[in-house]
């Protein structure tokens, strides 16, 4: 896989942010979430993100996405030299690290919901009264 020089350029200026982005990217993180629990075949982990993610991933997405945690070194991809191909994606030892930093975020954004709405709430009624105000 070629990388082009606008990637390049920002590995060279800040590889951690690079990296950061395709781990919490949308559909980076409903990848790394799903292949916690097992490998997937692509049209599997498809289905699988779509039903997590509330939205189907189209198959282009889903190969940009898995292309990129690959390189990474987050996402295994296994091809099977049979007929018809079968190819397996999985978790790395890296990547099992980072599927389980990102659940725990994506389980504490379950959990705190309520205040984050609340406090929404409490920011848009308080910037509703200073517009009238002005």
């Amino acid at each position: 896989m070629s990388v082009s020089k606008q990637t390049a350029d920002a590995e060279a200026l800040c590889p951690h942010r690079l990296v950061l982005e395709h781990v919490t990217s949308r559909w980076g993180v409903l990848v790394l979430i799903e292949l916690l629990e097992r490998p997937y075949r692509f049209s599997e982990l498809r289905r699988a993100v779509g039903r997590s993610g509330g939205r189907t991933v189209s198959e282009k997405m889903l190969t940009q996405t898995l292309q990129t945690l690959e390189r990474d070194g987050l996402v295994h991809r296994d091809a099977k030299p049979v007929i018809p191909p079968r190819v397996d994606y999985s978790l790395t030892g890296l990547g099992r690290e980072a599927a389980e930093q990102v659940r725990a975020l994506a389980r504490w954004t379950d959990v705190r919901m309520a205040e984050v709405e609340k406090a929404r709430r409490a920011y848009d009624e308080a910037r509703e009264l200073r517009s009238r105000a002005s």
